[in-house]
């Protein structure tokens, strides 16, 4: 009888144990993004770091990562989140604003200025606004990251508004897809990760992308041309990590709270990257012999002007909250 007992509870004890290391894996989070992985894209590092600091942490938790559109195309991320097919994202936020147009006022010409003001962006009402519109769509920001972009010719340097007319122009989003079209260029929709064989096979010869894209895509091997941010960076887009608020719900405090700590450590690595971004675009394309230039004050004011008859306008007109959310950013100095 002993004896029965005996195994009884060995039994027990293995079933126990196995359970236990079922538990201690038992959350498995997909994490996807468009980005090259393991080539430097800080995008792509971002959820990676968030990746390993959750496994460190030891709290029955994985985070697989899926970089280079390999799980979910680009602009079907935020969709695929609300799906439950992915819980976690580095996505550009524009490329929801077909559903939510608000977002379009996270890439508008000219309304970031540089590194700096995107920090103070990042704690002013307009951003209130924003993350209130993502979080009420039943998502939660881990990360903010704001990227500065630049423009690049295949056949010429594009510095004032009078350089796009006749251009066929990628553009990462609709509203500087207006001030193209408004400088007089046509426009090529397309994801960045196809901006390479466009501008290869002749479909575009001018873009406007993040800075981190212009290198991670090697975009210098099809650019004769590039117009660095410099002191007037038109080009700033918010790119945050984001999670699926009903996959974060499903997590325990103690796993919630390693993966917000992740978060901070991915957003302070941005922080202190972001700046270097744009040295190492410089750097790439000058190593690669293509010119670079950047805008004068004239020149960059000339592009505001024609993005408040175009982009500034139509989105005051066909976003309920457009000229508000305008405001609130130019507000911030």
């Amino acid at each position: 009888m002993k004896r029965n007992q005996f195994i009884l509870a060995a039994f027990a004890g293995v079933a126990m144990a196995a359970l236990a290391v079922q538990d201690a894996a038992a959350v498995e989070l997909k994490a996807s993004h468009q980005f090259p992985g393991g080539k430097g894209d800080v995008r792509d590092e971002m959820v990676q770091i968030i990746a390993r600091e959750v496994a460190a942490a030891n709290v029955g938790m994985e985070i697989k990562v899926f970089p280079g559109a390999s799980l979910v195309k680009p602009k079907e991320q935020w969709q695929a989140m609300l799906k439950g097919q992915i819980d976690i994202t580095a996505f550009p936020l524009d490329y929801a604003s077909g559903r939510h147009p608000e977002f379009g006022a996270t890439l508008m010409p000219g309304l970031v200025k540089n590194h700096d003001h995107a920090k103070r962006l990042n704690k002013s009402p307009f951003m209130g606004e924003i993350k209130k519109i993502i979080e009420d769509a039943g998502v939660i920001v881990l990360a903010d990251a704001w990227l500065a972009g630049a423009f690049g010719g295949k056949d010429k340097c594009i510095l004032e508004p009078q350089d796009a007319a006749g251009l066929k122009a990628r553009s990462a989003g609709a509203t500087f897809a207006e001030m193209w079209a408004g400088a007089g260029a046509s426009i090529v929709s397309i994801p960045s990760n196809e901006v390479y064989n466009a501008l290869q096979t002749g479909v575009a010869n001018a873009t406007d992308t993040s800075a981190g894209s212009f290198v991670s895509f090697r975009l210098y091997e099809q650019l004769s041309c590039l117009t660095a941010p410099g002191d007037n960076a038109l080009w700033f887009m918010y790119e945050p990590v984001l999670m699926s608020k009903r996959s974060f719900d499903k997590l325990n405090k103690n796993q919630q709270d390693a993966l917000m700590k992740a978060a901070k450590k991915s957003e302070d690595y941005f922080a202190a990257e972001s700046k270097k971004l744009d040295e190492k675009l410089v750097d790439a394309y000058t190593k690669n012999n293509v010119k670079v230039v950047t805008m004068s004050d004239a020149q960059a004011n000339a592009w505001r002007e024609v993005a408040k008859k175009t982009s500034y306008k139509t989105f005051s007109e066909k976003v309920p909250t457009g000229a508000k959310l305008i405001e609130m950013a130019l507000s911030v100095q």
